[in-house]
């Protein structure tokens, strides 16, 4: 018994270390993915900064416990992967949201985002939030929109009064 618990110990650390400091972990029922499904979704998660693993329910409860992520244990049941980043705490959700809309491959199962626990019925909510860049973009945008049209008054006016 002993000796099991000595091999659990790293696989739980590596679990606590992927965790500390992250802006967000999502759980993920991976339903019937194949192995070039899977590929294409780590892959793409790799690209915007993801970290997607496979663990034991229970060794991911006992890395949870105590933490911010301690929520997500009531939804640790059935095959379970956990997507974590340390920087657009969308990016998960929204990532694996995108591709389960290609196939009934994989679903969200809850996750919790900058500190705040997202259930079932809410979490596909969180994956239609834009990324920060995106936001960004569309504020800026906005911004500039109204200062363009009023460079284009004044400029009218400035035609006719000459």
């Amino acid at each position: 018994m002993a000796n099991g618990q000595a091999l659990k110990a790293p696989v739980i650390e590596e679990i606590s270390e992927l965790l500390s400091d992250a802006t967000a972990a999502v759980l993920v029922d991976y339903k019937a993915i194949t192995v070039e499904q899977d590929t294409n979704l780590r892959k793409e998660l790799r690209t915007n900064n993801v970290t997607y693993r496979v663990y034991k329910n229970t060794l991911l409860n006992r890395a949870m416990k105590d933490t911010a992520f301690a929520p997500l244990s009531e939804n640790l049941t059935g095959r379970t992967a956990i997507a974590v980043t340390k920087g657009d705490a969308t990016a998960p959700a929204r990532i694996i949201a995108n591709f389960d809309k290609k196939g009934d491959f994989v679903a969200l199962k809850a996750g919790v985002i900058e500190g705040t626990y997202y259930g079932p019925d809410k979490i596909n909510a969180v994956a239609l939030i834009p990324s920060r860049e995106v936001l960004l973009g569309r504020l800026f945008g906005s911004m500039k929109s109204p200062i363009t049209n009023f460079a284009r008054v004044l400029k009218q006016m400035a035609e006719k009064e000459a």
